[in-house]
């Protein structure tokens, strides 16, 4: 991966952010505030964190990248997009039930593993949240044999990809479990969450500890990006930008 450097930001805002898209509801209010104390502007871009590592690999412009893993970032400082990569909120992974499902923490591998169970995952390598889901399935190979290759091949990768729906004005998590598209989707606590806002009756299943996935957002600045760019990372760093990403779930450093 060539990465390119581009010194100005071509898109409207002095701080151009691309951010995982779990990160959509803190981060927009967490640029809210930025802009309101400091009077510039952010323009904020989101989608699956490997698609934008790749968009940012392959010249688009951005200050700022915000992702669900400590890889992707990782990967830029190696070609010297930046200088640095820190982890700024922690996350980790749930199961997410439509209410006609009888699934709990005690018998949650049961149920995935269940042929008449359909499950929801996002899409490995594009997605972090994918590549968690697989984790998750590791560890249930741990404790089922089999289990890994099972849940890899009957997992239905509906979100995170290049050609992936998002649905404008709804969640999606809440949308393709609530409407059956699949039974359960394997996601991140804080994704689950904002479903059951949409749709209470939805259950989230929080994993055993023998199952349990924890996800470590990293975030980096461009090597050469504008002052404003290294203020918004701190703004994030600090007591207030911490204070809203813990009001959404995440637990904040």
């Amino acid at each position: 991966m060539a990465v390119m450097s581009r010194a100005p930001a071509t898109v409207a805002g002095d701080v151009a952010v691309f951010a995982a898209g779990s990160l959509r509801a803190p981060l927009t209010d967490v640029a809210l505030a930025y802009e309101h104390e400091t009077g510039r502007s952010v323009a904020l871009t989101f989608g699956p964190s490997g698609l934008l590592r790749d968009r940012i690999g392959s010249g688009e412009a951005a200050d700022v990248f915000a992702s669900a893993n400590m890889e992707h970032p990782r990967g830029l400082e190696a070609f010297g997009w930046t200088s640095a990569v820190l982890c700024f909120a922690r996350n980790s992974m749930c199961v997410l039930a439509a209410p006609w499902i009888d699934v709990s923490s005690h018998n949650v591998l049961e149920v995935l593993l269940d042929p008449a169970v359909s499950v929801g995952t996002s899409t490995p390598k594009s997605d972090p949240c994918g590549d968690y889901a697989w984790d998750v399935f590791r560890k249930a190979d741990a404790l089922h044999a089999g289990a890994f290759a099972t849940l890899t091949a009957k997992a239905r990768q509906l979100v995170g990809g290049p050609q992936s729906p998002q649905p404008p004005d709804r969640d999606v998590y809440a949308m393709l479990v609530a409407e059956a598209a699949v039974d359960v989707f394997v996601t991140y606590r804080t994704n689950a969450a904002l479903a059951r806002q949409e749709r209470p009756a939805l259950k989230i299943v929080p994993l055993p500890p023998a199952l349990a996935v924890g996800a470590d957002y990293g975030m980096a600045v461009r090597r050469d990006a504008a002052p404003a760019a290294r203020d918004l990372a701190a703004f994030v760093m600090a007591i207030e930008g911490q204070r809203v990403l813990a009001a959404y779930g995440f637990e904040a450093q």
